[in-house]
């Protein structure tokens, strides 16, 4: 009896919340990519694992997967199998690595802008959604760059990524970048 009455009282004691309350930076976050995120995205909306599956679902949402991708080491020595690390994302992404990074060399700048007409067809008004991995600050840095740099109208951040998609059962395919 003496256990159920401790074990009542220790589920009604609220426990200490450990997740951190991030707010949006002003500018690009530049550094730290893997750490927690916002909850906002100013200019664009945020969903949530479900949400971003309806919107796969729909057929008629861009979705543009950012994660970076390790460039092939120079001076590797002769004979060595270098190996590319496979993505699997979700099915229809377009992966534009490397364009989530705080400062962006122009090249890369013009690279995103290209990629993102692209799958877009030209039409800044085609609902597009960003991602990359849980925590991880490359996909809000590129849906803020779409909101404040290329104009898209209607972004959408899925700050989740492939990490609760894959959790969610959602499909994946091993996708090439752009």
């Amino acid at each position: 009896m003496i256990r159920a009455v401790t074990l009542a009282l220790v589920l009604m004691v609220p426990l200490p919340c450990f997740a951190q309350s991030v707010a949006e930076p002003d500018g690009y976050r530049t550094e730290q990519y893997r750490a927690p995120v916002p909850a906002t995205l100013a200019g664009g909306t945020v969903v949530d694992v479900d949400e971003a599956y309806a919107l796969w679902m729909s057929g008629e949402v861009t979705f543009i997967d950012v994660l970076p991708r390790a460039p092939k080491p120079k001076d590797l020595p002769e004979g060595t199998v270098w190996r590319e690390q496979p993505r699997l994302s979700i099915p229809g992404a377009t992966w534009l690595p490397n364009v989530g990074y705080g400062q962006l060399a122009q090249e890369t700048v013009t690279y995103f802008e290209e990629g993102l007409a692209k799958a877009t067809g030209g039409n800044k008004e085609t609902p597009v959604v960003f991602f990359c991995l849980s925590e991880c600050w490359m996909s809000w840095n590129a849906a803020k760059r779409a909101v404040d740099e290329f104009g898209y109208d209607q972004v959408y951040w899925f700050p989740d990524g492939t990490d609760m998609w894959t959790m969610a059962s959602y499909p994946t395919v091993e996708i090439e970048p752009e």
